[in-house]
């Protein structure tokens, strides 16, 4: 099998090679060169076939147990269970290469059948793409073969798969994430056709929105799936902690996230053309950065892999890819002039604007953040690392401002809005925001979670309560949006409102989408909002001891073990109280893996709209033989995952086309009630 898996892989790197060579010399000879582009084409096509046959060779050698392959030997055992041996295929260096070859082979393959879309165009870009897979080819066939065989005689059982990726989902995180990281190449191979045949007007944008978005929209599962693992698995109370890994994958959400945005300016008014090509030459860079940081072995995280020579390979290709953008935006440069200017502060330009200045400042700060300890100890000999104070001191008020955009965003016009406009339609949103910010004020304390918060005792409450005002503006700036738009609709046609709004957003799915993805945003802010009133206890219990939190009193009736193939695993069984009822039963566990010889934490947690009580059995006093129990109260959790649900559903509104409109005359007082920007 291994020799299947290698000869596949160098065939693959020989076909990828050609593809990029004779693709290029191909555009090089123009039409004579069709025939050799054609050829080039189907070996990028056949280039999928090969990289699935090997993927699914080494799915096979862990379900085999076939440990005289060094992968498989190392990540994975016999008692795994099979959702986990699937998960082999990403869960250590060479494979998960392997299945970014895989997912890139994937893309290039649905471009490469879509080739007729524009033939020249798309030739360009299979050609950058085909130079992408021969990198990551190159490191499959040289420093990190995924098919080596181990040395000495084969092991009888592998040493496991690692405690913390023993988790659901794990079986679908790094599947999500690198759909967002390897997508992002098929915008940047766009971007940079484009920009090196001097591409007329905005038809690579047009033909990319899908491309871009779906990427977005993989990236962002992807990150909220990781926060989620973390939250359970971890067992440390928390969903982000700025973790260099964790922060590798938002810088490109961030400048994917502004992308987005941007794009739209050019769409409509011929703008920010350079901004826009950078912002995706540098979302694509982030990409394979992020990919650089958790195999490199430069930071230290519970996400990256371990230590390797393989990270002298990236910074290569981070070289190459920034040389190659830079050598082309100079000799293009004068394609990329703006058709008009920007004519009022007061327009939906400038906040885009503003709200791409913020995105990239975010990401910069992230990105000094991440680098800092890397920094410091090639200038100093010494790593010192910067914690969540430094990131939160820039980041939550970069936030803040960027909800203020999201709420004023939609009310703009383009090119210019009057005051008495915005006055008009931002009126009864901020009376909401400012009442929601006083009920939080004047709540007695007791209410708990940010209730009864008082700003001026501490920054973290002054935060949450901007955080919860701009939050509500959002969301009842996007209510507005869709209640103004569907009365229109509701005059002209006598649906009642609510089918009025559905036939609106079916009508401007990207526009109405985006608004679902902002509300979206907006819930996930009040999740994030709760941690400043987390509240934990630690205590050893016994039988019938009890440990009490924020109106809940939990009482150890038992702690007992349990042995099974592949783990060994000890856990309590703690009775929730409240008021003196009992409300639940909990199971906080921690296991001890055979194989790998690891321990791993098994989260109990009941989770309400309110608050998350999160339960964690951190293991057994070695003198009194009984378990310690630490226990979490965290305000408003389940917010940020129903967050998610609203942008995961925005985005793939946005990506449905739009109904065509029934044309007919309305009065002259109908079209000036509709919203701003509703024709967009």
């Amino acid at each position: 099998m291994a020799l299947i898996g290698s000869w596949t892989l160098a065939l693959a790197l020989g076909l990828s090679v050609y593809c990029f060579l004779v693709g290029a010399l191909a555009i090089f000879q123009g039409p004579k060169g069709e025939r050799l582009g054609e050829t080039a084409r189907r070996a990028g096509i056949a280039v999928f076939g090969l990289v699935l046959l090997a993927a699914i060779v080494l799915v096979v050698a862990a379900f085999n147990n076939d440990f005289s392959i060094a992968y498989i030997y190392h990540h994975s055992n016999r008692d795994l269970p099979a959702p986990y041996k699937f998960a082999t295929l990403w869960s250590g260096q060479e494979g998960s290469l392997l299945f970014w070859s895989l997912l890139l082979a994937t893309y290039g393959l649905v471009l490469r059948l879509r080739y007729k879309t524009d033939a020249r165009l798309f030739a360009y870009a299979s050609v950058i793409i085909a130079a992408v897979q021969v990198f990551f080819l190159a490191l499959l066939n040289i420093p990190a073969k995924p098919f080596g065989l181990i040395d000495g005689p084969v092991r009888a059982d592998g040493t496991g798969l690692n405690p913390l990726l023993q988790y659901p989902e794990m079986v679908i995180h790094p599947p999500m994430l690198y759909l967002g990281y390897v997508g992002f190449t098929i915008p940047f191979a766009f971007a940079l056709a484009a920009l090196i045949m001097r591409y007329p007007g905005e038809k690579w944008i047009r033909i990319t929105r899908v491309w871009t978005m779906v990427t977005w929209g993989f990236l962002t599962c992807g990150i909220f799936l990781g926060m989620h693992w973390a939250y359970s698995v971890l067992g440390w109370g928390g969903y982000w902690g700025w973790d260099p890994v964790e922060s590798a994958s938002f810088m490109p959400w961030l400048t994917g996230t502004a992308f987005l945005h941007s794009v739209m300016m050019q769409e409509k008014r011929g703008m920010l053309k350079v901004w826009n090509m950078w912002l995706i030459f540098i979302t694509f860079g982030l990409c394979i950065f992020g990919t650089f940081l958790t195999r490199s072995g430069v930071v230290s995280s519970v996400h990256a892999f371990a230590q390797s020579s393989i990270g002298d390979w990236f910074v290569v290709f981070l070289a190459v890819i920034a040389a190659t953008c830079a050598f082309f935006f100079f000799c293009n440069k004068s394609h990329l002039r703006s058709e008009h200017q920007l004519e009022s502060i007061l327009s939906r330009e400038s906040s885009f604007l503003f709200n791409n200045l913020l995105f990239v400042l975010f990401c910069f700060t992230v990105l000094w953040g991440t680098l800092f300890p890397i920094l410091s100890e090639w200038v100093q000999g010494t790593k010192v690392t910067v914690g969540p104070p430094f990131f939160n001191k820039v980041a939550i008020p970069v936030a803040l401002l960027l909800l203020l955009l999201t709420a004023v965003g939609p009310l703009l016009a383009w090119r210019k809005t009057s005051l008495e406009s915005i006055k008009r339609n931002f009126m009864w949103p901020a009376i909401g925001a400012l009442g929601v910010g006083g009920l939080l004020m004047i709540a007695p304390e007791s209410w708990g979670g940010p209730f009864g918060m008082r700003p001026w005792k501490d920054i973290s409450y002054f935060y949450s309560l901007m955080a919860a005002m701009l939050a509500v503006l959002v969301a009842l700036t996007v209510i507005s949006e869709f209640i103004r738009g569907g009365r229109v609709i509701s005059r002209h046609t006598g649906q009642n409102l609510f089918s009025s709004m559905a036939r609106l957003a079916h009508r401007n799915t990207r526009r109405y989408g985006g608004y679902i993805v902002h509300f979206g945003v907006a819930v996930v802010i009040i999740g994030f909002l709760g941690s400043a009133f987390n509240q934990d206890r630690e205590k050893e219990l016994g039988f019938g001891d009890k440990i009490e939190i924020g109106g809940y009193t939990l009482v150890c009736q038992s702690y007992t073990q349990d042995d099974n193939p592949n783990y060994q695993s000890e856990w309590a069984v703690m009775n929730v109280f409240r008021g003196g009822e009992k409300i639940a039963t909990l199971y906080p566990e921690r296991r001890f893996y055979h194989a790998s010889e690891q321990t791993a934490t098994m989260v109990a947690n009941r989770s309400t709209m309110k608050e998350d009580l999160y339960v964690v059995y951190e293991g057994l006093n070695q003198d009194t033989g009984r378990p310690i129990i630490k226990v979490h109260l965290n305000p408003l959790v389940m917010w940020i995952w129903i967050g998610v649900w609203l942008i995961i559903a925005g985005t793939v509104l946005a990506l449905v086309p739009n109904a065509v409109a029934v044309r007919a005359a309305a009065p002259v007082h109908i079209r000036e009630a509709a919203p701003v920007g509703a024709g967009d």
